[in-house]
């Protein structure tokens, strides 16, 4: 087994320039780190070479990356030590494919993102040695390429290996990332992390999704705050019924937690404003193929499903 000692990532590699992405590739390059941001969309990561990635609101920083490319396989040519997944689920056996072509054995994968079972979706491809799964603590909008407004910070971030041999090398990477200025903890709970925020994104983003409504809209509004409500608790079943531990005070938790998330928009709606498609299979179609596992019924779940894909190009 690895020892925190004889793993000394310097080079990292962010795929995707949306707003999770750059944040992280803003700050370990703040940290002194060799940083590729990487996307497909070209327009979306020039910007990081000049002017730099741009954060305001909860955070404010401004720093330049060490490159960019526009294709994941470029960084067969780079080998970063470590490699942060910031893109939709929904292209993650995509991305895991072009991973595996230059994968080498000592190189680690993030799944810095939201949804259920995105780590387990590239451990399909890359077996679970190298994979990591992390819940991230922050809201933020990109108000155009490489400028993001973070409208809430909530450290620390969690971060645990899908497979026990990596241990260590998770322990250095949380270690990184807290020195740059991102809070990143290990834990062995990371399942029940996932599952907590992904109630919530599921019980909030499509309900934006479907309204156009801004997260502190749809809880202020009393009618709208009913279906909120109604999928926070559809989705407290399924996760219950799959043994999975949210904690006996979760409810209340959440409704804090939501409450504070600022009048922002979240990204499901800025995906389906902007035409493109959504993560609804890896948030509410979650909920409902573990309900259907469990005999759990999920009327609001599979509604909000149906919605999204119907508003998807």
């Amino acid at each position: 087994m690895e020892t925190t000692g004889n793993f000394h990532p310097r080079s990292f590699a962010v795929v995707g320039a949306g707003p999770v992405g750059c944040i992280v590739a803003a700050f370990l390059a703040k940290g002194g780190y060799d940083v590729t941001l990487c996307d497909v969309v070209p327009e979306l990561v020039k910007p990081a070479l000049d002017p730099g990635i741009i954060i305001e609101g909860a955070e404010n920083l401004q720093q330049t990356v060490s490159r960019i490319c526009t294709s994941v396989d470029d960084l067969a040519d780079y080998l970063p030590d470590v490699i942060f997944i910031a893109v939709k689920a929904n292209v993650l056996p995509l991305i895991a494919s072009a991973v595996e072509s230059f994968y080498k054995d000592g190189m680690y994968v993030v799944s810095w993102q939201n949804g259920i079972d995105t780590a387990l979706e590239l451990s399909r491809t890359l077996g679970r040695k190298p994979i990591m799964r992390a819940v991230v603590n922050y809201g933020c909008m990109l108000s155009k390429p490489c400028r993001i407004h973070i409208p809430f910070h909530h450290p620390p971030h969690y971060i645990q290996e899908l497979h026990l041999e990596s241990k260590n090398a998770t322990v250095t990477i949380a270690e990184t990332l807290s020195t740059c200025g991102l809070a990143t903890h290990c834990t062995d709970q990371i399942v029940s992390m996932v599952w907590r925020k992904t109630i919530m994104n599921a019980s909030m983003n499509p309900v934006c999704a479907v309204t156009g409504m801004t997260t502190s809209q749809a809880m202020n509004d009393p009618i709208i705050f009913q279906i909120i409500d109604a999928l926070i608790k559809e989705c407290v079943n399924v996760t219950r019924a799959n043994e999975i531990s949210l904690g006996w005070d979760f409810y209340s938790y959440a409704m804090e937690y939501m409450k504070k998330s600022g009048n922002h928009k979240p990204s499901m709606l800025v995906d389906i404003e902007k035409k493109r498609r959504t993560e609804i299979d890896f948030m509410n179609g979650k909920f409902v193929e573990y309900g259907e596992r469990t005999g759990i019924d999920t009327p609001y779940n599979k509604t909000f499903r149906a919605l999204v894909k119907a508003l998807e190009p």
